[in-house]
């Protein structure tokens, strides 16, 4: 603006477009904040987040030391595999 006079002017047309562009810049601070999930609160089979709490949406595989989602092991078990 050229200065404050005319930012109070233009105020009503740019209201909602500024607080909309203010609630974006908000989210990309909170996204950006850097926490991430560690390697093993992803599914081995289909490479997504496991829903916390985990104990709860996977189950621990024994023989291969990994713990998968519940869709993967539902997948498996629709497939004849059982043991695993």
């Amino acid at each position: 603006y050229c200065g404050v006079d005319c930012q109070k002017v233009h105020r009503k047309q740019h209201k909602n477009l500024c607080k909309q562009r203010v609630a974006e810049l908000e989210d990309e601070l909170l996204y950006s904040q850097g926490h991430e999930r560690p390697e093993g609160d992803f599914c081995p089979i289909c490479t997504l987040p496991i829903p916390l709490p985990m104990e709860k949406h996977s189950v621990f595989v024994a023989c291969c030391m990994k713990r998968i989602c519940n869709g993967c092991r539902v997948a498996a078990q629709k497939r004849g595999m059982f043991d695993c």
